[in-house]
């Protein structure tokens, strides 16, 4: 069952003839329709599912690039049913207006059980993606979601579908590209910034070459004065 696990009516039967009587009975339906934006904020692909290779004991990673097609910024949050085994990098962050960031999922791939073929596994893991609008560029901490829970909506739950690892897909290609393109961002954000010009210590003031070496000069002169004494 879920972690997440979100209440709501099962559909009707089609053909029953039944009807809720006037003012009740909707209470499903307005639940349902309550957690779904009524736009949405993000853009997801792949849209509905999550691809692994399928490696029985080992960790394998999937890929998720999410946009932000709103015209505001947008905070969004991976959950899952299987927090132990599974993570996302980044779990969560803000997108302004069309940003985009491709988010790296990891789980462990158990074996299968009894007799059953390995890529026909049923996978009982999802992945929940949740959203909300934040007023302008602001700092993510997951806090933000539990301040303002009316105003967060599903975006998209997705569903595990492992790729034979050694058999080439559309799928797999695309997934290996993604993960590239992930690995490329993430090494970005951790060089440290190129050093063009003077650097700036503090408000105003500028520290160069010519300082630094007037600076070690003036010391030099002071010790040579108090050895002279």
């Amino acid at each position: 069952m879920p972690l997440w696990g979100t209440a709501s009516a099962p559909p009707a039967a089609e053909g029953s003839g039944s009807r809720a009587p006037s003012g009740s009975g909707g209470g499903g339906a307005k639940v349902i329709r309550s957690l779904l934006p009524s736009r949405r904020r993000l853009r997801l692909d792949p849209p509905a599912k999550l691809y692994f290779p399928y490696e029985p004991g080992k960790q394998v990673r999937s890929a998720v690039r999410i946009k932000n097609i709103s015209k505001s910024h947008v905070a969004f949050k991976f959950q899952t049913t299987a927090p132990k085994s599974c993570f996302m990098r980044p779990p969560g962050g803000i997108l302004a207006p069309g940003e985009s960031i491709i988010a790296t999922v990891f789980k462990f791939v158990e074996h299968p059980e009894n007799n059953e073929k390995p890529l026909e596994q049923k996978c009982k893991v999802k992945f929940k993606i949740v959203s909300l609008k934040v007023k302008g560029p602001t700092e993510y901490v997951p806090e933000l979601f539990d301040e303002q829970k009316d105003q967060v909506a599903i975006e998209q739950i997705l569903r595990v579908v492992f790729l034979d690892a050694d058999r080439p897909s559309p799928q797999m290609d695309k997934l290996k590209r993604q993960l590239a393109e992930a690995e490329a961002a993430l090494e970005a954000r951790k060089k440290p910034p190129e050093d063009n010009g003077p650097r700036i210590v503090g408000e105003g003031l500028v520290i160069d070459e010519w300082k630094e070496r007037r600076e070690r000069y003036l010391a030099r002169q002071q010790i040579e004065g108090v050895d002279s004494v």
